[in-house]
């Protein structure tokens, strides 16, 4: 069959496996990981991630340790946090919905002991194919911290994006996507944010892509705002693709797309993982129908879920991604 020009892919997450919360291991988290390639790949899914099994932490539920995973390694942030910090990081007001910051700066950032290429060379030697592997980006990462060391939120971003952009350069995959959950909420920032998410893409050697959503916070939007206030910082960003929730959001988002530059390709999403109803494969082709009318044939390049799965029950995400990819054949006519 040929090369469809429209690519399937997921966000990043997977629900933690039962078996795997009950005895995790090194080989236990292997073992999952290559559950989770082919679950994807025998449901038709074009670029699949590895689940990020080995981020999650039981004290960080609500974010599936897409924040300490990175933070508690990089050298300068201190895992240790005080009254006295909990009280300065709540007075900030930024990020409401946490009581305490990941971590406490109190030194320059570094690496540290932050070893992304041996988690991506760990991905693919079960991948079975093609692959993306995914990181946090600089600006949500530096927007969890209490800052004692830089005074200065825009040299404590490039900090971590440097320290990022460090490990990005030594990813071996086929795309890597950078996450940011928190700028849509906070469009005003967008010239600092795209500064340390460039830096970071700049230093990848594949295929770049960056991943907006409104917030997966316990399975809930916490940002407020519109796609219309972000095209400009969209377009500055050294993107192939964008990834973008847009089956949680109002129709006329899409409106606001056609601004995108024709240069970075548009990843839809249509499978809303906010819910747990199992859209259908005429659902999702309508979608993507509703979109490339919109925007125009060949505008859209991946169709994926609105975000991460790891929130959900196993049987609801595995359901959402073969829909996914039976709506994509059934828009080309593939199926």
């Amino acid at each position: 069959m040929s090369h469809p020009s429209i690519l399937t892919t997921t966000v990043g997450s997977y629900p933690i496996p039962d078996w795997l919360a009950a005895l995790p291991s090194e080989q236990a988290v292997i073992d999952a990981t290559r559950v989770v390639f082919d679950q994807q790949r025998q449901a038709g899914i074009d670029l699949p991630t590895d689940g990020e099994l080995y981020r999650f932490d039981v004290n960080h539920p609500d974010t599936n340790g897409m924040i300490e995973y990175f933070v508690h390694k990089l050298g300068g942030c201190d895992a240790r946090v005080g009254r006295a910090d909990a009280a300065a990081f709540r007075a900030k007001k930024e990020m409401g919905f946490r009581s305490r910051p990941a971590a406490v700066v109190r030194g320059p950032v570094t690496e540290g002991v932050l070893n992304l290429p041996d988690d991506c060379a760990r991905a693919a030697k079960v991948a079975g194919g093609v692959f993306k592997f995914t990181l946090t980006s600089p600006y949500m990462l530096a927007r969890t911290l209490l800052d004692n060391h830089y005074g200065d939120f825009e040299a404590l971003n490039m900090a971590v994006a440097d320290a990022l952009a460090a490990q990005a350069a030594e990813l071996v995959c086929d795309c890597v996507q950078v996450d940011e959950a928190n700028i849509p909420g906070n469009p005003a920032d967008a010239p600092l944010a795209a500064k340390g998410i460039n830096r970071v893409l700049d230093a990848v050697k594949g295929t770049k892509a960056v991943h907006f959503c409104f917030g997966n916070y316990g399975g809930q939007t916490i940002q407020k705002g519109e796609w219309s206030a972000l095209i400009t910082f969209l377009n500055s960003l050294r993107a192939d693709h964008v990834v973008l929730e847009l089956a949680h959001r109002p129709a006329d988002d899409l409106e606001a797309l056609k601004d995108l530059d024709p240069k970075i390709g548009v990843g839809l999403g249509v499978v809303d993982i906010k819910v747990n109803h199992i859209e259908t494969a005429d659902q999702i082709a309508l979608r993507i129908e509703a979109a490339e009318k919109k925007l125009g044939a060949g505008r859209v390049k991946f169709i994926h879920p609105d975000c991460g799965f790891w929130m959900l029950k196993r049987s609801i995400a595995d359901r959402k991604i073969e829909a996914l990819a039976r709506g994509r054949d059934r828009y080309l006519g593939r199926a």
